[in-house]
């Protein structure tokens, strides 16, 4: 399953030279991320008040292959790569039609208040399953 997230590039997502600034795809696929884990029915603050559990960045590998410009209509497209108890791997690419102009594999802990990994909760697991 891949979740389309569409997007247009304004003005202020640009820099000096008129592209994307490149901090900004991170942005985008934050984004993205949100409503992909939306789209498996998670509500993330439901989780959270609910739990104690809020989903966090632990790595990011990225690749900025060319460049987006002002008024471009982009895609985000989140594919999940695995998920084990705590963790979940997502492969995301943001595309200009057929052209990839960043991907990225990005990997999420569950983790409680205090900053210690939790294990997330059977109806989430079940959820990712079928996304895989």
């Amino acid at each position: 399953m891949t979740h389309s997230f569409p997007l247009r590039v304004y003005y202020e997502d640009t820099d000096l030279a008129g592209i994307v600034y490149y901090a900004n795809y991170l942005k985008f696929i934050e984004r993205a991320r949100t409503e992909f884990v939306r789209s498996l029915g998670i509500d993330q603050a439901q989780l959270r008040a609910d739990e104690g559990i809020v989903f966090a960045v632990r790595r990011v590998e990225a690749d900025y292959l060319a460049p987006a410009v002002f008024d471009d209509e982009l895609k985000v497209l989140t594919t999940l790569k695995s998920s084990t108890g705590a963790r979940i791997v997502l492969f995301q690419d943001v595309v200009r039609g057929e052209q990839t102009l960043f991907s990225s594999v990005v990997t999420l802990v569950a983790l409680r208040a205090d900053g210690r990994a939790a294990r997330l909760p059977a109806p989430i697991r079940r959820a990712l399953d079928v996304a895989e």
